[in-house]
């Protein structure tokens, strides 16, 4: 059974003006609730509910493909973390030049070109 409402406007407390309204707008697209195609003029204030549940979806659907590139993100630094120890520890086993290491004790105060 469909309910057929009635076209009360609550805002002006008389019968709905339609397009002498500046609220009454066309509303495009699918159902978020059915999938069916709509093309329909109506009082915003009454688009709001079906606004809001699509609204929702559209978040939903934000918040999958944000954390599917979150976790293709996390795994691409195991990955690269995983390859720079290999790296470094290849190198430090097998240098191509001899390696110093040696600790600075005094800070570095020279710009580039400072001549004493």
């Amino acid at each position: 059974m469909k309910l057929e409402r009635e076209h009360w406007c609550p805002l002006i407390g008389e019968e709905c003006m339609q397009l002498k309204c500046e609220w009454f707008t066309e509303v495009r697209g699918k159902s978020p609730q059915t999938g069916e195609d709509i093309n329909e003029w109506g009082c915003a204030v009454t688009w709001l509910p079906m606004l809001l549940i699509e609204n929702s979806q559209q978040q939903r659907q934000t918040a999958a493909a944000v954390e599917s590139a979150r976790n293709e993100t996390v795994r691409d630094n195991e990955e690269n973390r995983n390859l720079i120890k290999q790296i470094t520890t290849t190198i430090l086993q097998n240098p191509i030049a001899p390696i110093r290491v040696e600790s600075v004790d005094e800070p570095i105060n020279k710009l580039e070109g400072d001549v004493e």
